[in-house]
C-alpha cells in the first residue's frame, strides 16, 4: 500500500472522527421555524440530549429530556447509532495507525499490517454508515412533520448539526474507501525465479527443467 494514501485515509478518518465529537453536543439539531409566523417571541431548539429555548431578549434556558423511554423511536435509534460511530472510528483509527507502513508498532510483517489497515478501513466505513443514518433519519422526521399540513405542533428545521453530522460520514467513508481500495495484504508471485550457475549463465526454471530432463533433443535422436 502507498504510505501516501495511508496518510490521507487517517487523516480523512480521524477527521471525520473529530466532527462526529463535535456532532452529538451540538445543541442545533433541529431549530423551530420562522415560516407563516409574523411575529416571533422565542426559539426552540433540540438535540438528543435536550431542549432548549431562547427569547426575544436573548436569555435561554434548556432542559434535559427526563427520560429515554419516553422519547421517540428515532431520537432512541440516532442516539445508539452516533455512539457506535464514535466507538468503531476509536477502532479505525488505532487499527489503522497500527497498520501503517511507517509505523513500528505491530512488527515487520507487511501481511499483517495490511490486514490491520484494511480492518481500519472497514471500521472508517461503519462509522460513516451509522453516523449516515443517524443524521439522515433525524432529518427524515423533521421534513416529515414540516410538509404536514395537519400537524398541529410545533415544526422544525434542520439544524447546523445535521450538516456536520453529513460531512462526517463522508470524510469517514471516503478514508474507509481509500484503505479498503489500496489496501494489498498479499502478492502472489507468478513468473519463475531466474537462476545463475557457477559460470554467470542466467536460466529459468523452465529451461533448467528442460535440461534436467532432456526435453530439449530432438526427436530422431532417440531413434
Amino acid at each position: 500500500m502507498d504510505p501516501v494514501v495511508e496518510v490521507v485515509a487517517l487523516f480523512l478518518g480521524f477527521l471525520g472522527w473529530v466532527m462526529v465529537g463535535i456532532t452529538i453536543p451540538n445543541r442545533y439539531w433541529k431549530v423551530s421555524t420562522v415560516d407563516g409566523n409574523v411575529i416571533t417571541t422565542s426559539t426552540i431548539y433540540e438535540n438528543l440530549w435536550m431542549s432548549c429555548a431562547t427569547d426575544s431578549t436573548g436569555v435561554h434556558n434548556c432542559r434535559e429530556f427526563p427520560s429515554l423511554l419516553a422519547l421517540s423511536g428515532y431520537v432512541q435509534a440516532s442516539r445508539a447509532l452516533m455512539i457506535a460511530s464514535v466507538v468503531m472510528g476509536a477502532f479505525g483509527i488505532v487499527a489503522t495507525m497500527i497498520g501503517m507502513q511507517c509505523c513500528r508498532v505491530g512488527g515487520e510483517n507487511l501481511t499483517m499490517k495490511g490486514r490491520l489497515a484494511g480492518t481500519g478501513g472497514a471500521f472508517f466505513l461503519l462509522q460513516g454508515l451509522c453516523t449516515m443514518i443517524s443524521v439522515s433519519w433525524y432529518a427524515f422526521n423533521i421534513t416529515q412533520v414540516f410538509f404536514d399540513p395537519l400537524y398541529p405542533g410545533t415544526k422544525y428545521e434542520l439544524g447546523e448539526a445535521l450538516y456536520i453530522g453529513w460531512c462526517s460520514a463522508i470524510l469517514a467513508i471516503c478514508g474507509g474507501s481509500c484503505l479498503l481500495c489500496a489496501c494489498k495484504v498479499g502478492r502472489d508471485d507468478t513468473s519463475p525465479y531466474p537462476y545463475r550457475n557457477t559460470n554467470g549463465t542466467v536460466y529459468s526454471l523452465g529451461a533448467q527443467s528442460q535440461r534436467k530432463t532432456g526435453s530439449t533433443y530432438d526427436k530422431n535422436a532417440y531413434v
